[in-house]
């Protein structure tokens, strides 16, 4: 007999969930920073951009900076922060244009994606749009999202619920019972489907501890545990 899908929408959030995001920057920045003449670039400053670079997002999805002057702004700190004489914006560009290159699948994506064909998956990410759009188009998931939602086209990045009534509206979609957002974030996935009232099931391969008090419907510790939250029919499920 076969098992009721529970779900006929599918929200999946990009970086860290079905990409590897930090192999992705890793390859970008290192680069960037090359192509600047900073060969040393990555082993020097390396930590340094990541810490800036997180808080950035952080005030991001509180609504305290726009994507674009984050862009720019993390370079522009780095550089002061280092006394490095460089242009944040042309290094930017740079780092932007070569993130745009790196498409590096995390296991079971495709397979899942593929497994899912009679659901309607489409993508809400947070991030610049020519570097999502090229990541997707580059990748062997180019055909699997009926759309591809971005926090830049969309003006509004998660956890803001308007990104989720741009996406409801982009697919018609009137029934928040039959749709799961998917996401490695709890402060951006889980924490804006949450907001907006759908479920959601927190990608979570490594096992990280939960101390923000944010509870999702569902936690997996691989893709793959995806289909048998989506083909469930009755029970909500932690830690499939």
């Amino acid at each position: 007999m076969e098992r009721a899908v529970k779900y006929d929408v599918i929200f999946f959030d990009v970086d860290d969930t079905l990409m590897d995001f930090d192999l992705s920057e890793k390859n970008a920045l290192d680069k960037a920073f090359r192509e600047f003449g900073w060969p040393e670039g990555m082993t020097d400053y390396e930590a340094a951009y990541r810490e800036i670079n997180k808080g950035l997002w952080r005030e991001l999805e509180q609504g305290g900076i726009t994507l674009a002057e984050l862009g720019v702004e993390r370079f522009k700190r780095l550089f002061a922060a280092h006394e490095l004489s460089g242009d944040a914006e042309a290094f930017n560009r740079l780092y932007l244009a070569n993130l745009g290159q790196e498409v590096h699948l995390l296991p079971g994506a495709v397979d899942v994606c593929s497994r899912l064909a009679d659901c309607r998956l489409a993508i809400i990410t947070n991030g610049f749009a020519e570097v999502q759009t090229s990541r997707i188009r580059l990748s062997p998931l180019q055909d699997a999202f009926e759309q591809i939602i971005i926090s830049q086209e969309a003006g509004f990045q998660k956890p803001d619920q308007r990104i989720f009534d741009y996406a409801f509206s982009r697919l018609a979609l009137t029934d928040k019972k039959k749709v799961l957002m998917v996401g490695d974030s709890l402060t951006s996935d889980i924490q804006g489907g949450h907001n907006y009232g759908i479920d959601t099931c927190w990608y979570n391969p490594h096992g990280k501890e939960n101390h923000l008090g944010i509870t999702p419907t569902y936690e997996i510790r691989d893709l793959t545990n995806l289909l048998g939250v989506v083909g469930s029919s009755v029970e909500k499920i932690i830690h499939i």
